[in-house]
């Protein structure tokens, strides 16, 4: 008989598989869990997203004014700042007196409009906000504090209830920054040799003759003036220098006022004050008596200055303030922007001609002088049959633009000194050609021009002019930027040799001394056939075609005294002869 057949018995899963079975489908279940919760979850996330945008959005009350009117503040935008005000607020203070109230107030405390920093609004209750404060100021150091925000609702919107106790730190409403101030002794002016040129309460010197020239006045504070010195602490009594190194150097030497600043009755912040410096010019007493010598009581100026690092050695009569046209001198500027354009160049030759029209009109050399040839020649003689019309086929813009590289159209760099102009929109090739010869409406000071001849004994570098010794000491002959190629200052170099050795400036010759040299002879009126009808120029530097930079620069400018190469060159050779004799 037979068996039947037996079927497989099934293997029981081994202990590790169970195990392994119970982790996919516990793995199986967390997946189906978390699948299903993606939709809930993602909706919450966005709910909460929502509502973190809105709570944001919403904010207090008046903050994100607040905030605008604290950035604004450090920036010293009052436009701004005003905007944030309550109708009422800009209606009893409108946006000119509220910029002027808070700048009034800072000059009070002695800080700039840009000393000012604010912090992050908080939030105090009724409206109100706490805002800190940091003011640097010149003599009472860094003042901290808040200033209480007062916010309304005005119309739609919240807006700042300003009052003028809002203008600075630690002020209650309805009181006033108030300060009280002494001056100590006024510091001394000294000559480049420390010699005295002023010191103590009568101002006196050694050096009478000098120091009446260069020092200047002292006087009650100009109106002008007003919130500029009040800024500085100094009482509304106290004489300040209106005039020469007295006003150049007027905030070295009052020194640090001492006093007390207060908010109504209670004192914020106490100075303690220091004298006046001392203050060692660049003047040298030798060459200031050759400039004075060389005024010979004429109206003008006269400017001496090293070209290696700015320092003015002398000046006299109003070598800083009087404006004229400085004729051909400026076609020192005129070459160089021809040359740098490359509109002209050393092999350019011109037509012998005693004058040029342009425009339908004439323009003539000195004394219907005929002249031309090569552009060194041509500079020689100082011929504006050639000048002219190389000025008219530069062109307006860039005659303009060489100019302003030179320094015109710039805010001087001596207090109280006045800007050289050219205008920007010159006009017709008349107008043009006759402002590449220094006349039309360019108007010059004998500083600008004496500092256009130290730019080309510079090798075409710029030099910002100081009376102070301390910053003469710092300036480097190969410092300030390069206005005209440096190939350009090398050809103009020999082009104003030319002018002394055998052109129209031989009368500032110096013997064993190469000089470099322009002319420049301004018609005041025309025809210009009496010395009176003319201003009388001449800049230059010496020792000239040397690889080193000139150390001697002279600008000299005479009103209505004649020919440039009669009367300015000779004085100038003076001047130059009294700075060589100290180097």
């Amino acid at each position: 008989m037979s068996e039947k057949p037996q079927q497989p018995r099934a293997r029981r899963p081994t202990a590790r598989e169970r195990s392994k079975k119970e982790r996919t489908e516990a793995e199986r279940r967390h997946e189906l869990v978390r699948r299903r919760a993606i939709p809930v979850a993602a909706v919450a996330a966005l709910a909460f997203l929502v509502g973190a945008i809105a709570g944001a959005s919403s904010g207090a009350a008046g903050e994100s004014e607040a905030r605008a009117y604290a950035q604004a503040w450090s920036k010293a935008d009052w436009a701004t700042m005003h905007a944030q005000l309550s109708e009422e607020a800009k209606r009893i203070t409108p946006l000119l007196d509220f910029a002027q109230s808070n700048r009034t107030t800072l000059a009070t405390a002695t800080a700039g409009e840009r000393s000012v920093r604010a912090g992050e609004p908080q939030e105090i209750g009724d409206g109100r906000w706490r805002l800190p404060l940091r003011v640097r100021t010149r003599i009472f150091g860094t003042i901290r504090g808040d200033v209480i925000l007062q916010t309304v609702e005005d119309g739609d919107n919240t807006r700042i209830a300003w009052i003028p106790s809002n203008a600075f730190p630690n002020l209650r409403p309805g009181q006033q920054l108030t300060r009280n101030t002494t001056m100590g002794e006024r510091g001394s002016l000294l000559t480049k040799d420390r010699q005295v040129l002023a010191e103590g309460p009568a101002r006196t010197s050694p050096l009478p003759a000098i120091a009446s020239e260069v020092v200047g006045q002292l006087g009650p504070i100009p109106p002008a003036r007003a919130l500029e010195i009040n800024a500085l602490g100094i009482p509304p009594d106290a004489p300040v220098g209106l005039s020469g190194l007295e006003l150049i150097f007027q905030p070295q030497l009052a020194g640090l006022p001492a006093g007390t600043l207060s908010a109504g009755n209670r004192v914020i912040a106490r100075s303690a004050g220091s004298p006046g410096e001392k203050v060692r010019t660049t003047i040298v007493p030798s060459v200031e008596q050759a400039a004075i010598n060389a005024m010979f009581g004429r109206q003008g100026g006269v400017v001496a200055l090293n070209p290696r690092n700015g320092a003015i050695e002398a000046f006299a009569g109003q070598a800083f303030s009087l404006l004229q046209p400085p004729g051909s001198t400026f076609k020192i500027i005129t070459t160089a922007g021809a040359l740098d354009a490359g509109v002209a160049s050393t092999t350019s030759t011109y037509p012998f001609m005693s004058g040029i029209e342009l425009s339908g009109f004439r323009i003539s050399n000195a004394g219907g002088e005929v002249c031309g040839g090569t552009l060194g020649e041509a500079f020689a003689e100082s011929c504006n049959s050639v000048f002219a019309p190389l000025g008219a086929s530069l062109g307006a813009a860039k005659l303009v633009a060489a100019a302003q590289r030179f320094g015109f159209n710039r805010i001087a760099a001596i207090p109280g000194a006045a800007q050289s102009t050219i205008p920007i929109a010159l006009g017709d090739d008349l107008n043009v050609g006759a402002s590449a010869i220094g006349q039309g409406q360019v108007q010059a000071s004998a500083l600008q021009m004496a500092l256009v001849a130290a730019t080309v004994a510079r090798r075409g570098r710029l030099v910002t002019p100081t009376l102070s010794q301390a910053t003469a000491d710092k300036t480097k002959a190969s410092s300030g930027a390069q206005v005209t190629k440096k190939s350009t200052a090398e050809i103009l170099e020999r082009y104003m040799i030319g002018v002394v050795s055998s052109g129209t400036g031989t009368a500032a010759a110096i013997s064993g001394v190469t000089v470099a040299g322009k002319t420049g002879t301004a018609e005041l009126r025309s025809p210009s056939d009496k010395p009176e009808d003319t201003d009388a120029w001449f800049v230059a530097f010496a020792p000239a075609g040397k690889r080193k930079i000139a150390d001697s620069a002279v600008g000299v400018m005479f009103v209505a005294a004649g020919a440039g190469g009669e009367t300015a060159a000779p004085a100038a050779q003076g001047v130059l002869s009294a700075m060589l004799a100290q180097r």
